[in-house]
């Protein structure tokens, strides 16, 4: 069956491919989803086997997708997972034939990150002002978030030996495990030592934790509770965008760029497999500085 094949692709992607928790449930999200679509249009569904698809069917089920209003990059991104799977297949030697071969991944347009002005960043990390234990926990996860530019799972998967305070780095793990040793600036280094020091004895509870930044239950925080988190403190600077926690990254490359920093530098510290994928930093700087030029040159 379909499903038994699902199973040995999503271990194959854990074991082999090294992915993460996360990556791992999307794509078992998307290849579902792709093979309830397909079970649908077959009569014989419990004996379905990958061999039984087609290109057409492929082809249909990415129509069925945008007739549903699904965005080209939502598209993309189930593409991208039923071309993993049959990938898969062919290397196991499960079919002989790909028929996801020659199917087009749908264009889209790059879309700019949303980012914070460094005012606003101030104001932000301004936010969590206390001595009690979340406030101090908050202020170090804001000043951490903007000083290495992590994504908040690699954030929230930080241990305590995951920083080192003497030297001012954090190693971080990202896409596909890969790890990544990231500096850390003064401001940030002086929150995590309160934090450690006043915050987190507290919160730990006596608990055996490893996590570097904790909930009220001394276990490890989530994704979810930095979100939220990070809203709370939005409201209360009063910046007016609908920005997540991610911002706070788009911010820091941003930023870096803006005061000079070098591209290849900037895609090293974001932990970015290709360069291009940092470029798109460099269209948000551009046009700021066209802004900027337009607005000041007497002959713009």
């Amino acid at each position: 069956m379909l499903t038994d094949e699902v199973d040995g692709f999503l271990g194959y992607l854990s074991v082999e491919k090294g992915h993460s928790s996360n990556t791992i449930c999307a794509y078992a999200h998307d290849i579902r989803t792709f093979i309830d679509f397909i079970e649908n249009i077959h009569e014989d569904k419990e004996n379905l086997s990958p061999s039984d698809i087609t290109h057409l069917e492929i082809r249909a089920y990415l129509a069925d997708l945008q007739r549903r209003g699904y965005s080209k990059r939502t598209i993309a991104r189930r593409l991208a997972a039923v071309r993993a799977f049959f990938s898969y297949l062919c290397k196991k030697g499960l079919i002989t034939q790909n028929p996801v071969k020659g199917t087009r991944t749908p264009k889209e347009g790059r879309r700019i990150p949303s980012f914070l002005r460094e005012d606003e960043v101030m104001s932000l990390l301004e936010c969590p002002s206390g001595d009690t234990p979340l406030l101090l926990r908050d202020k170090a996860i804001l000043e951490t978030l903007y000083a290495a530019g992590l994504r908040v799972g690699e954030l929230v998967s930080l241990n305590l030996d995951s920083i080192d305070l003497t030297t001012g780095f954090v190693r971080a793990y990202g896409k596909g495990s890969k790890e990544r040793i990231v500096p850390i600036g003064l401001k940030a280094q002086e929150a995590l030592i309160n934090y450690l020091e006043r915050g987190r004895p507290s919160l730990a509870s006596g608990g055996q934790s490893r996590a570097l930044f904790l909930n009220c239950n001394g276990t490890r925080l989530s994704r979810r509770a930095v979100q939220i988190m990070v809203n709370k403190y939005i409201e209360k600077a009063s910046i007016d965008k609908k920005i997540s926690p991610h911002a706070l990254r788009h911010s820091f490359a941003t930023h870096l760029l803006d005061h000079g920093a070098d591209l290849r530098a900037v895609q090293e510290l974001l932990g970015h497999a290709s360069v291009s994928t940092t470029q798109i930093y460099t269209h948000m700087t551009r046009k700021r500085l066209r802004a900027v030029y337009d607005k000041a040159h007497p002959r713009a």
